[in-house]
């Protein structure tokens, strides 16, 4: 919380560069005037300094080198006039550091000698001392401690630019690789869907074939088989819809393999708690509503969704269990999973590649999804569409 405010006043100081300028060069001159008041009466002079000084701190990082210019030739007059003028010899300091910090160390190093020449000369000249007085060491001081501060700013704000830019190029990596990552899924998903495709043709096929071999012996039974021709055809092409949904302007893979072998779907969920049983998670499986066939697709995206939610509450979970709800209600499949949250990984967040590849499974069927961590629980709740539709019933 500390570090959170700290970064928010860093953020308005550093946007308003002008008003804090203007700010500082009121506070110095402030303090400065106070404390010489306290010693003696302020003078004409001295009120002519502060406004001098203060100008010339307000405009320091706007022209920096030009400000150190007018400050250096202004606090030489006056000191020459009227020694240790205490608010220009401040604006003389801070606008060294100043130029220290915004330039390379050669010219911070030549603004010092500058600023230290300048100053001791007219110090000595206007109060009248010797040149080995101790009391100039203080000028040498300040303009020496004036050039290795700003050197040292310019240096760390240097490395924490660095810093940002490192930073950047691993975010816009980290987003490269989430978009490659999305597109790999999308090639997978489709190309499981082109699996279902091919075994809705395949079935159609073999259906015609029933369909012309009965038709003249046995009409009713062509009759069937060509209303199951009918319900395979208007599954391909709702299927056909999906895939271009998923590629977009994406190309596909050109390695598909022709098979007439259905894709995994929710009629094999035994087998696969059963495996994960065997791995040693115990899967608490309840169901509500009636189960009923489901379209390819969406049978294809539930089975993926619990292996993956499931699979990765084996991985991460601090305890091996979870609990599987399957919901059937007349607008589709609700699936909820839930387990014990172990140590944060990279997808409990929701950022992760893992949830990438279930994100982009759902939206393929027009689902949706919510994951997060609660209460110690994290859980996978996700809507797949399948809503009843006695039409496509073969009669």
């Amino acid at each position: 919380m500390a570090d959170y405010r700290l970064s928010r006043i860093r953020g308005r100081v550093t946007s308003h560069p002008q008003a804090v300028d203007v700010a500082f060069g009121l506070l110095v001159v402030t303090v400065i005037l106070l404390a010489v008041r306290a010693g003696r009466p302020l003078r004409g002079e001295d009120l002519a300094a502060s406004a001098l000084a203060f100008a010339l701190i307000a405009a320091r990082r706007r022209w920096p080198l030009p400000v150190f210019g007018a400050v250096t030739a202004v606090s030489a007059a006056f000191n020459l006039h009227a020694a240790l003028v205490g608010p220009l010899l401040a604006a003389n300091v801070i606008c060294t550091y100043t130029v220290a910090s915004r330039t390379d160390r050669r010219t911070a190093v030549v603004t010092g000698v500058v600023t230290i020449v300048t100053v001791y000369v007219a110090v000595v000249i206007g109060a009248g001392r010797s040149w080995t007085d101790p009391q100039n060491a203080a000028i040498v001081v300040w303009g020496a401690l004036a050039v290795v501060v700003g050197d040292a700013t310019r240096i760390r704000l240097a490395n924490l630019d660095a810093v940002e830019v490192r930073a950047r190029q691993a975010e816009h990596s980290r987003d490269e690789e989430a978009r490659r990552r999305v597109v790999e899924e999308r090639l997978r998903i489709a190309r499981d869907l082109h699996d279902v495709v091919a075994h809705h043709i395949a079935v159609i096929n073999v259906q015609v074939g029933v369909a012309a071999h009965l038709l003249r012996e046995r009409p009713d039974a062509a009759e069937e088989a060509l209303a199951h021709v009918r319900h395979a055809t208007r599954t391909v092409l709702a299927e056909l819809s999906t895939v271009l949904d998923v590629l977009r302007s994406e190309e596909q893979d050109a390695e598909h393999a022709s098979t007439t072998e259905p894709p995994p779907g929710l009629s094999r969920l035994t087998a696969m708690l059963d495996s994960l049983a065997a791995v040693g998670l115990r899967v608490e499986h309840r169901q509500e509503g009636e189960a009923r066939p489901l379209p390819s697709a969406v049978d294809l995206a539930a089975y993926r969704i619990v292996q993956e939610s499931l699979t990765n509450a084996h991985k991460h979970g601090s305890e091996p269990a979870a609990r599987l709800l399957l919901d059937y209600t007349p607008a589709g499949l609700g699936i909820m999973v839930e387990n014990a949250a172990g140590r944060p990984v990279p997808d409990a967040d929701g950022c992760g590649h893992g949830l990438i590849g279930l994100r982009e499974r759902v939206s393929s069927v027009g689902g949706r999804v919510r994951t997060g961590r609660d209460d110690g629980r994290f859980t996978v709740d996700a809507f797949l569409p399948a809503a009843l539709d006695r039409q496509d019933t073969p009669t």
